[in-house]
């Protein structure tokens, strides 16, 4: 048998997670909660995340903060370095939709999701990546979307945001995997959010209707993943795109 300890997941460092209010993102926090982990959670509404933390107990805090502003950004690493020290995981997760078709979108609903979605996730791949490199460690997840690799009618801004996290992955990846900081995505299909629950059932049908497996996925789908990818059982895996869909796009 071998003699090497692997570290506890409270011995790597903190994990910052985005979007962290809701959803896939509150999922993550819950899961990696339960694993050990200590959290940095981030998101725009301030009363829910600290009442998360709150909820979830153990080594976890919350930092509001808008991740489009790049100032508010970099404030909320330098804060979370001051309080954990090393920071090992960024799990990029905040995200948000504004649908509409191509040929009447405006400006304003185009830039709203690439602001959020792709400059959001680069600004803190940004703020985090220079520490890690440092360390000599670090684990970066994406949380992009099946969309961003097929498209969708009505949501061209949503599928260029998320397609463009999928690219940032791969090139960061090839950038920072000299110094042993793994970059993957995860595209989930169609989850159990917030945001799906309100569908009309006609749609939610047409959906399932597309999935092998008959069924939404739930937060804790994309939570497994994501877990799996900061864990050192992923510590040969980066620059890659894991599907979590049910099997929608094969």
């Amino acid at each position: 048998m071998s003699d090497v300890q692997t570290p506890s997941p409270a011995d790597s460092g903190v994990v910052i997670v985005t979007g962290a209010s809701r959803g896939i993102g509150k999922a993550v926090a819950q899961r990696l909660t339960a694993a050990g982990y200590p959290l940095a959670l981030v998101a725009r509404s301030a009363d829910t995340l600290s009442g998360l933390a709150e909820d979830l107990g153990g080594n976890v805090k919350a930092y509001p903060a808008d991740i489009s502003d790049w100032d508010a950004v970099q404030q909320v690493v330098a804060s979370v370095q001051e309080d954990f020290g090393a920071i090992y995981g960024l799990v990029n997760n905040a995200g948000m939709t504004r649908d509409g078709l191509f040929v009447r979108m405006t400006p304003e609903q185009w830039q709203a999701p690439l602001d959020v979605n792709l400059n959001g996730t680069f600004f803190f791949m940004r703020a985090v990546a220079s520490l890690m490199m440092r360390a000599r460690q670090g684990r970066i997840v994406n949380i992009s979307s099946v969309i961003g690799l097929t498209g969708n009618s009505g949501q061209a801004n949503y599928a260029a945001s998320k397609a463009g996290i999928i690219a940032l992955t791969k090139s960061v990846a090839k950038e920072l995997g000299g110094r042993n900081v793994n970059c993957n995505a995860v595209a989930p299909g169609f989850i159990n959010t917030e945001m799906t629950a309100d569908l009309p059932a006609n749609i939610r049908d047409a959906m399932l209707a597309q999935i092998p497996l008959k069924r939404l996925g739930e937060g804790n789908d994309v939570a497994g993943v994501v877990e799996f990818l900061l864990s050192p059982a992923a510590a040969y895996i980066t620059g890659q795109t894991l599907v979590v869909d049910g099997g929608m796009i094969l």
